[in-house]
């Protein structure tokens, strides 16, 4: 719908015809704004450099091939030059560790979207416990987060013919048994009469469905609200210990919790608080509070990990332990198990420290070769099988190394990722700015150690409990702090650093925290002498795209340059687009006038005025982003636009929500955003 139309103008909102994803008139438009950007920022040397140095890091044959133990086998999913859409393929243990693995290809995706002619990006795959000879394909048009399931023999390597298979959704799927899965899709029909989906779009309903049925024809097993963000089935087969479990997602943060006892239909209530984390592991439940509970002869702050008997629990009886308490300087990231251990991921200042526990004991267990001063993850345990476990380890100027072992005999690193850039004389601090409240906020300065001060870029996203912990900067590290720029993450609130109450604090009415900040990181910096305002760039996607958009209407006097990604900025609006409704929790409803009146107060699309300067923006997206809603990008630029203000648009027609589809779309997004920033901040236009 063109500018100006009667329609458009009764909404409000005059670029509403921007919000047709599709529509001719929407993709002109976007046709028309790529143009420009692509003809001034693409034809330097230092673009061509930017973007062949980005592309190296990503199709390296020498980057780790990170794995995933099912049964005997090592599974990896691997994209590279010679195959941009990847290759689903696996190898054995002895092989792997040596500098060439004999990989078996399973699915060359590349192969089957010629052979299809579908422009398919790998989703994933699910395979069947514990055989591991079956599995649920999801392959994605354009990278959406919509998908196809299809059923692969992973003996036979073929499709399998009349299996289980299911048209674009954002579906849910997991193995029962061989012949059997709960499923949640958009149902055609429903018993009940209500919408399949719910009004975030995921399933809200699952079925049991049997080999040689008709998925219209499987029973409902459960079944949620419209108002629901999800519902979801899994069966746990741990042998002797296999269980049924149904869920739904009340909201982004909140979930009732159910075992289902397949004979009878039953539903017994997990009645642990809806906004915790819990898992089953063999009689033991485990529930990591997101807030204060009072269970037991006990209270307990948000961030405890408590252990029950699950048999007991469910009859009533609250006796338990307590595996881990918070304090003011320390949150757990995430537990899991091997065969004999329970293991704990915690960030102390945001810097990671692993525990592990003998299972039933709770005992703490020494466990050789964990690395200090780096960032350390699981990557995978096969618990019901032995005590192995995967972790990965990296740091801003450290490339990831793969560590192997046991829980029992320690690990040791069996794979490296090469340097991408020289660190040798690049350093890390952290340093911690004071909010408006008051607040201590962390923040990482990367740097060469001969920069004193000069152009700065801050990164920061600052929602959904995500922490932003220190990992190698492999792009960053050649296209900007190698360059002289300086490098800085951001440690907001929103983020979960510090535990579930260093985000809960910053929902919905506590909102401003997160922007307040990234603001006080921004002035900390030019107070400490890093940079001038004018030499201070930001960047930020999706929830950090909304960042981005809030500094550029709400602190445009502290920025010289914005690099906003993928982003929410109609906050009028974006309940009613795409995923959006599921985020409501995070943000509050822009429907209700008491939480309207607090979103009102940083909506960047809302804020824009042709009055107030804005920061130099480059807005980049994705037409296939089916999770976040391109016309926030789209409208946004219009306004700017029509206000005069400077901005800089690229939409990549695929991509889905990560904006890009492939290495070589991601090498140019990276190169983009960089070249953008040196010709702002980095004033340096020696090589355009």
């Amino acid at each position: 719908m063109p500018v100006g139309t009667v329609e458009a103008v009764t909404n409000g909102d005059r670029y509403l015809w921007l919000e047709d994803v599709t529509g001719d008139d929407a993709l002109a438009w976007v046709r028309e704004h790529n143009a420009p950007t692509i003809a001034e920022f693409t034809g330097s040397e230092r673009f061509a450099g930017l973007e062949a140095g980005a592309l190296e890091v990503l199709d390296t044959d020498d980057r780790i091939p990170y794995v995933r133990r099912r049964g005997e086998f090592l599974y990896n999913f691997w994209r590279d030059a010679a195959h941009p859409r990847g290759l689903w393929r696996r190898t054995r243990l002895e092989s792997y560790r040596t500098d060439s693995p004999d990989w078996d290809v399973l699915i060359d995706v590349d192969a089957l979207a010629v052979a299809e002619d579908e422009n398919w990006v790998w989703a994933g795959a699910t395979m069947n416990y514990p055989e591991y000879d079956r599995a649920l394909i999801s392959l994605s048009r354009g990278g959406a987060d919509a998908a196809v399931v299809r059923e692969f023999d992973v003996v036979a390597r073929s499709w399998v013919t009349d299996g289980f298979a299911l048209p674009e959704a954002k579906s849910s799927i997991d193995w029962i048994d061989r012949d059997t899965v709960y499923v949640g899709s958009d149902f055609a029909t429903t018993p009940d009469g209500l919408p399949a989906l719910t009004s975030s779009g995921y399933p809200r309903t699952v079925r049991r469905w049997s080999r040689g049925t008709d998925v219209a024809d499987a029973p409902t097993v459960f079944a949620g609200e419209v108002a629901d963000v999800a519902v979801g089935a899994v069966c746990d087969k741990t042998p002797g210990h296999v269980r049924h479990f149904v869920s739904r997602s009340t909201d982004f943060f909140n979930a009732l919790d159910y075992e289902l006892r397949p004979d009878s239909g039953e539903l017994v209530r997990i009645d642990v608080p809806t906004d915790a984390h819990y898992g089953v592991r063999h009689d033991w439940l485990m529930v990591l509070t997101r807030s204060p509970w009072a269970v037991g002869d006990g209270e307990y702050p948000a961030g405890t990990l408590l252990v029950f008997d699950y048999p007991a629990y469910l009859d009533g009886d609250r006796t338990h332990e307590v595996l881990f308490a918070p304090d003011a300087h320390t949150g757990l990231q995430e537990f899991t198990f091997t065969r004999s251990h329970l293991v704990l991921v915690t960030l102390r200042d945001v810097a990671t420290e692993i525990e592990f526990r003998e299972l039933g004991t709770w005992a703490p267990a020494a466990v050789p070769g964990i690395p200090e001063l780096a960032t350390v993850g699981v990557l995978d345990t096969d618990p019901d099988a032995s005590d192995e476990i995967w972790l990965s380890a990296s740091s801003f100027t450290r490339a990831p190394s793969l560590l192997h072992g046991t829980s029992t005999d320690g690990v040791s690193v069996i794979k490296s990722s090469p340097e991408f850039y020289d660190a040798s004389g690049v350093s890390t601090r952290q340093f911690f700015a004071t909010s408006d409240d008051g607040t201590a906020i962390p923040y990482f300065v990367v740097k060469r150690d001969d920069v004193d001060a000069g152009p700065t870029l801050l990164y920061g996203y600052g929602g959904f409990e995500n922490s932003m912990t220190p990992t190698y900067l492999g792009i960053a590290g050649r296209s900007w702090i190698s360059r002289g720029g300086i490098y800085v993450i951001a440690n907001i609130r929103g983020g979960g650093e510090y535990g579930p109450t260093w985000h809960t604090q910053a929902q919905k009415a506590g909102r401003h925290l997160v922007y307040e900040d990234f603001a006080a990181v921004a002035r900390d910096l030019v107070t400490r002498g890093f940079t001038t305002p004018e030499r201070l760039g930001a960047q930020g996607g999706s929830n950090g795209g909304l960042l981005m958009g809030v500094m550029a209407t709400s602190y445009p006097e502290l920025f010289g340059a914005l690099v906003c990604q993928v982003p929410l900025l109609d906050m009028r609006r974006y309940h009613l687009l795409l995923a959006g409704a599921s985020w409501v929790a995070e943000y509050g409803d822009p429907d209700d006038p008491a939480e309207w009146e607090f979103i009102s107060k940083y909506s960047p699309y809302q804020r824009l005025r042709a009055d107030v300067p804005v920061p130099e923006m480059l807005m980049t997206t994705s037409t296939r982003d089916d999770r976040v809603h391109p016309g926030h990008a789209r409208k946004f630029v219009a306004r700017m636009q029509e206000q005069g203000h400077p901005v800089h648009y690229y939409e990549n027609i695929e991509g889905g929500h990560g904006g890009a589809a492939d290495n070589r779309q991601g090498a140019f997004k990276s190169a983009l955003a960089y070249e953008f920033l040196w010709r702002t901040v980095g004033n340096d236009d020696r090589n355009r």
